[in-house]
């Protein structure tokens, strides 16, 4: 049985808790960070907004668990408005959740993957912030953002064996696109090749390659999204 450890933001549901339950039935150990308790081997509950918390929950893990080799960003708010309705509330929320939860992350663990020259950190991106939406002009600038932090900390760390990636899926099936989006109706999933939003366990699935077996891929955005942003 492996004792390596995972960290998961945003594991309470959808993709996190789908990453966190794949990594446990791999035989990892799973600590989670979110604003609501999860179902993992250790949870905290912070606000991965502010750097403080994250940064003393991470050395908690550390020292429940042991060395963290891979962590993966997923904590999101997500919402649908036009660019004249985003208030300046409702963007600084959006950076400061997408962009500053990821390089809150990033702050806070690679420093320890740093010493022990090893590690994987993973930032949950979307395809939104590839190619962009509509109404989602926020949010789409939000996730490019961390895009563009990915690849810059990918060649900040490869000297010390530290792997950075994205995964930017498509439209995915979890609580934070509400019952009565556009984007469950039939006439927006039949404009996705695949004709359905993605399953939260796909997603899984690519994490679990990139902090496993894609030992070669770092600086790699990874999009899930059949086909729909090439």
């Amino acid at each position: 049985m492996s004792t390596k450890v995972a960290l998961v933001t945003g594991a309470a549901s959808g993709i996190g808790a789908a990453i966190a339950t794949r990594f446990k039935q791999n035989g990892w150990q799973v600590a989670s960070i979110d604003k609501n308790k999860s179902n993992t081997d250790f949870s905290i509950e912070a606000d991965v907004s502010d750097f403080k918390s994250i940064n003393d929950a991470v050395l908690k893990i550390e020292k429940e668990l042991g060395p963290i080799e891979a962590a993966i960003s997923n904590a999101g708010h997500y919402e649908m408005r036009s660019i004249t309705d985003v208030s300046d509330e409702s963007l600084i929320k959006m950076f400061a959740v997408h962009l500053g939860g990821f390089r809150n992350i990033a702050l806070s663990v690679l420093p320890l993957m740093r010493a022990r020259k090893n590690g994987s950190l993973i930032c949950i991106t979307s395809e939104l912030g590839i190619g962009g939406g509509e109404f989602v002009s926020h949010y789409s600038a939000a996730k490019g953002a961390q895009i563009g932090l990915v690849k810059t900390l990918s060649l900040e760390y490869a000297p010390f064996n530290i792997r950075v990636n994205a995964v930017a899926p498509g439209p995915t099936d979890t609580p934070l696109i509400p019952l009565d989006s556009p984007e469950r109706q039939p006439e927006f999933l039949n404009t996705l090749p695949l004709k359905r939003l993605v399953k939260p366990e796909e997603i899984s699935q690519t994490v679990w390659f990139l902090a496993n077996e894609g030992t070669f891929f770092s600086g790699e955005i990874i999009s899930p999204n059949a086909g729909a942003v090439i």
